[in-house]
């Protein structure tokens, strides 16, 4: 499958990584401007940042970037959050308003639908094939979503985000213990701020797949870029920072993991 990378396990744990590419088809490159081809709304190094962390884990990671199309949008193109900025299924500005596309080149509907196809269809395809193989072993199955962000995005969003953000669009997206524990991981972990269904309550993965009664539990993890690297071009990795917080979030996908329904 072109451009999904999937590494199998056989635990309950399916962990997304839909924004971790930085590929850019030659076609799709043509057509961004000098911000579009920055590439800065990458989540960068965040399947370095996890690599490692989970015993027997599952993960199915997108090598596309998210600026030819964020396979953590609505095909229907549906606002994650009406009312407030965001970007769209085939982003046409930055996290910062500014325009990505040459004037005139932006994607038409036809452009979309062809990305979708090509980029969108494949990799929630994986993904849902990787969540029901472990739901046929466990009975269930628990996807958390993997993501980062610059801690301040004034277009986004007012001040500076927490270090780490949980997202179950209101408790919908997984059971009560499921929530309940992240979170309390995240507040024990020293140093680091956090919340539960802030800023970002869990995208349209988490949405999609989360459906408890069905044997799927998800939940979303935004965290902020200064927890493990430096969020100024060029982008680099901190092996310091890095290694507190993931010492915390290999407690989390450990509890995910061992996790079974009552």
């Amino acid at each position: 499958m072109s451009g999904i990378e999937i590494l199998r396990g056989d635990s309950p744990l399916v962990l997304g990584l839909p924004h971790t590419g930085t590929h850019v088809p030659e076609d799709c490159l043509a057509r961004l401007n000098d911000t579009g081809r920055a590439l800065a709304d990458t989540d960068w190094h965040v399947d370095r940042l996890y690599a490692g962390l989970g015993q027997n884990v599952t993960s199915v990671r997108t090598l596309t970037h998210r600026y030819v199309i964020d396979v953590n949008r609505a095909p229907s193109g549906q606002s994650l959050y009406p009312g407030r900025n965001t970007t769209a299924l085939c982003p046409l500005t930055d996290f910062d308003g500014a325009p990505l596309y040459l004037e005139g080149r932006e994607p038409d509907h036809t452009e979309v639908d062809r990305r979708k196809a090509a980029y969108h269809a494949p990799y929630h395809d994986a993904l849902k094939a990787e969540l029901d193989r472990v739901r046929a072993i466990h009975g269930f199955a628990v996807l958390y979503d993997c993501h980062s962000i610059r801690s301040q995005v004034p277009f986004l969003f007012e001040g500076t985000l927490p270090d780490f953000n949980v997202g179950t669009n209101g408790g919908t997206t997984c059971a009560p213990e499921i929530e309940a524990a992240v979170l309390a991981a995240c507040q024990a972990a020293e140093g680091f701020s956090s919340v539960l269904n802030g800023r970002f309550k869990g995208g349209w993965t988490t949405r999609h797949y989360g459906c408890p009664a069905a044997g799927i539990h998800a939940i979303q993890m935004e965290l902020a870029q200064s927890t493990y690297m430096h969020e100024r071009p060029p982008w680099r990795y901190d092996e310091t920072r890095a290694a507190r917080i993931r010492a915390h979030l290999a407690c989390i996908l450990a509890t995910l993991s061992d996790w079974r329904p009552r």
